[in-house]
């Protein structure tokens, strides 16, 4: 059957299959997998690209951490299934400079980072991209769970359908230029289940691969211990000290502790439940109090990628509703532009544990369109 070059074709471009190359990012994980052996069989130009970010003793031989020595294998034998060339590309001095470096001195600020957010924004939507389009492929695929929708002004970045593996959080800094080359062939689908059925009837090994749980430089989720392997000495000793100026106990290092952390802290016996309500990294105190003090209503926020349509300082307020950590909903806010890049954003209702460190990422309140977001700072 001719190809109606009239009507785009799914990727959304007005030429057969077979003459749009399409370079889709593979991690070794089911996601990716079923994105390049659905496009594959639909008789694209397929090229798969996996990075090697880290790979260290621990990330090689463990299932549950992605970009690893086992997921390259991974990934490498679903090209050789599917007929599709694959390469991988050492990333890990790019990784290590642009991401993993910032989280250590984050970290022992006493922010809480989250760096999977900087590498989709410097690595895999940076230098990937850059590499897809030096390939001549006419767009990049990923097997996030994000829609991407054509509007009026050009396309948007909108939730998954699937809002519990929606990953709009991760992905808020994508911007307008990065958008318009990118592709999300898995954010339609109703759940995680119709991606593995897709990857068993293609007939993929990774079909049921267990999902990436862990950072990839932090495969058994000890934070402390990675920070303390690239910064000796950052684990100081010092003092948990109560809101109201006494000293409760001490601590064996600030990196062992977040915001709004309220086991472990080792100073029990008391008549109230005591949480982290700041860190102190320059005093190396853990000051800690009751629940009512992680309130917040008022948020400073910078970096900002704006997605709106209207220019973000056209406006002197944007109501929206922003999420300010990945596992929580949206609430109702008011975004106050300050600059094209920084805001002051305030919750109609307190939200609790706003961390430093975390994003706040803008949504449509009611829909589903993302309009960008910032990271959260301590403010002046």
């Amino acid at each position: 059957m001719a190809f109606d070059a009239s009507t785009p074709n799914s990727l959304g471009f007005a030429k057969p299959p077979s003459e749009t190359r399409v370079v889709v990012a593979m991690s070794g994980g089911v996601d990716s997998s079923v994105v390049a052996a659905q496009l594959a069989e639909e008789g694209y130009d397929v090229v798969g690209v996996t990075l090697q970010l880290y790979d260290h003793g621990a990330a090689l031989a463990k299932k549950g951490a992605c970009c690893a020595g086992i997921d390259i294998h991974d990934a490498r034998r679903v090209a050789e299934e599917m007929g599709f060339p694959h390469y991988v590309l050492d990333y890990e001095n790019i990784f290590r400079d642009a991401v993993i470096d910032e989280f250590a001195e984050s970290y022992l600020g006493g922010a809480t980072p989250v760096p999977c957010i900087r590498c989709n924004e410097r690595v895999k939507f940076k230098d990937l991209l850059a590499t897809a389009r030096d390939l001549d492929a006419d767009c990049m695929a990923t097997g996030h769970y994000i829609q991407r929708k054509m509007g009026a002004a050009g396309p948007e970045l909108h939730s998954a359908a699937n809002a519990n593996r929606d990953q709009s959080y991760f992905l808020f800094s994508t911007t307008p230029e990065q958008l318009d080359y990118l592709r999300f062939p898995l954010g339609h689908l109703p759940s995680k289940d119709a991606t593995r059925a897709l990857a068993a009837k293609y007939g993929l090994t990774v079909a049921d691969k267990p999902d990436s749980q862990d950072i990839c430089f932090v495969p058994d989720g000890n934070y402390a211990a990675v920070i303390e392997k690239l910064r000796p000495g950052a684990a100081e000793p010092g003092e948990i000290v109560h809101a109201d100026g006494r000293v409760l106990g001490s601590h064996k290092g600030v990196i062992h502790y977040t915001i709004g952390q309220r086991r472990g802290l080792g100073i029990g016996g008391l008549d109230e439940p005591l949480y982290v309500v700041r860190l102190d990294v320059d005093a190396k105190r853990v000051i800690v109090g009751p629940k009512s003090l992680l309130a917040t209503r008022t948020i400073p926020v910078r970096e900002i990628n704006w997605l709106g349509d209207a220019a973000f300082e056209s406006r002197a307020e944007w109501h929206v509703s922003v999420k300010v950590r990945s596992t929580r909903p949206p609430r109702e806010a008011v975004i106050r532009p300050l600059s094209a890049t920084e805001a002051e954003v305030e919750l109609l209702s307190p939200e609790e544990g706003v961390s430093p460190g975390q994003a706040c990422v803008f949504y449509e309140t009611g829909g589903s369109r993302i309009l960008g977001g910032g990271w959260i700072w301590r403010g002046h």
